[in-house]
């Protein structure tokens, strides 16, 4: 049965985003190929740091470095393959949180099976759009390509599904975005539909998502605080911006400025 979802407060989202600016963790970052620069410029703008290191033979002792690893999966290739396996054993070996982002799963076969061979490595998030969580879970989707043809809120029982059977989080996001361990949900209804004009945004998230795992304590309020605080910072940029470029260069001012009063 699906579990109602409850809506994040800003306030919880403030706490976890004065935590991640205290701890400004490393995020190893095995991103695609688009979207690298914006990626680490969203993380710089919260605070945290990114690094990105793809040679298969320094991924493994990389991740046992960082505070948390990124797997975003948008340019897979048999190489870049090799490196995030070693870069999850490593950090799976060192205690290190890794966070999953299967761009695209279901409408390639070769992603779509790598994706779900990693999910037994146990990532301790996944963040996606609905059709990539139907997919993951092996139920019909509409995607096509990196875009989500499905509600958010239809994919949240696969969430759930996903997040008990591999003891992870999930965050679905969407017009809405619901985040959930199999037994709780927090939904965040914010941003703007201009998000979806700029490449990356998706993928940022996964990466800031990484950054909060990093935290202590209450993972899933850190998780949901990540969807929060950018969807927020969208919202916010949107209504001054005149389209996709000045929202890009608004988007990291934001972030950087995100304060309490932003949040509530």
């Amino acid at each position: 049965m699906t579990i109602l979802p409850i809506e994040l407060p800003g306030l919880t989202a403030l706490t976890s985003l004065e935590a991640l600016r205290q701890r400004a963790p490393l995020v190893h970052c095995l991103t695609n190929d688009v979207v690298q620069e914006f990626t680490a410029n969203t993380l710089l703008a919260l605070g945290a740091a990114p690094a990105m290191v793809i040679e298969p033979r320094e991924a493994a002792q990389f991740s046992t470095m960082a505070d948390a690893v990124l797997i975003n999966i948008g340019t897979l290739s048999h190489r870049r393959a090799e490196a995030m396996m070693a870069a999850i054993l490593g950090a799976n070996q060192a205690g290190v949180p890794w966070v999953l982002d299967p761009v695209a799963v279901g409408a390639l076969d070769y992603r779509t099976a790598f994706a779900v061979s990693i999910l037994s490595l146990k990532p301790a998030a996944i963040r996606a759009n609905a059709s990539e969580i139907l997919a993951l879970a092996g139920e019909p989707s509409l995607g096509r390509g990196v875009d989500s043809a499905d509600d958010s809120f239809r994919a949240l029982p696969a969430a759930e599904r996903l997040a008990r059977e591999y003891g992870t989080l999930v965050a679905i996001t969407g017009r809405v975005d619901f985040i959930t361990d199999g037994a709780r949900v927090w939904s965040v209804d914010d941003g703007d539909p201009l998000m979806t004009r700029v490449t990356g945004t998706g993928c940022a998230l996964s990466a800031v998502v990484a950054a909060f795992c990093a935290l202590p304590g209450d993972r899933l309020q850190h998780v949901a605080a990540a969807c929060r605080v950018m969807a927020r910072a969208g919202r916010l940029t949107a209504s001054a911006s005149s389209g996709p470029g000045s929202f890009a260069v608004g988007f990291l001012d934001h972030l950087y400025a995100m304060s309490r009063e932003d949040l509530q």
